[in-house]
């Protein structure tokens, strides 16, 4: 009896072995094929957080160097049209690489950005004022160039928290 019922338990496991291998071998390669997809989807939210970030970096920092060249031009009376379409061409891309950042970027980095586009906003609406001819009290091309100054900093803070972000250290 011993014999014909170890027969009977092998028999039964073998059968349940061979009906399933294949159940657990597809839970296994749809496991993995679920691993591939969240890898692959973490890689591609990566690369877009590293291509906004460039994209946020190069263009605030085109902005703010706009932005120091027009005063230095205002200064020196050589500010011409083509500085001013330069200057507002940067002004939009900074603009736009903001609002496609506020869709993919972590909110520490969107206030850090806020705080840098503070001091260009402001530095960019003074710029305007001086090129007009409409300065308030106290406004001159030199107090520009030192509020603009402030800028480095935040700029500077910014970088350091996208490349913070991206698991950049050093």
């Amino acid at each position: 009896m011993t014999v014909a019922v170890t027969a009977m338990i092998t028999a039964v496991v073998g059968v349940l072995g061979t009906l399933l291998a294949p159940v657990l071998a597809q839970r296994l390669t749809v496991r993995q094929r679920a691993e591939e997809v969240r890898l692959a989807d973490e890689r591609r939210r990566f690369e877009e957080r590293r291509a906004q970030y460039t994209a946020m970096n190069r263009a605030s920092r085109q902005f703010h160097t706009l932005l120091k060249d027009a005063l230095h031009r205002i200064r020196d009376g050589v500010y011409t049209e083509h500085e001013r379409a330069q200057l507002e061409e940067a002004r939009l891309d900074h603009r736009d690489r903001y609002a496609e950042a506020q869709m993919i970027v972590p909110e520490r980095i969107l206030r850090a950005s806020r705080e840098a586009n503070r001091v260009l906003a402001g530095s960019d609406a003074l710029v305007k004022r001086l090129d007009r001819g409409v300065a308030r009290e106290g406004e001159n091309v030199e107090r520009a160039l030192a509020d603009l100054k402030a800028a480095d900093t935040r700029l500077g803070a910014l970088r350091r928290l996208m490349r913070e972000d991206l698991g950049v250290t050093d």
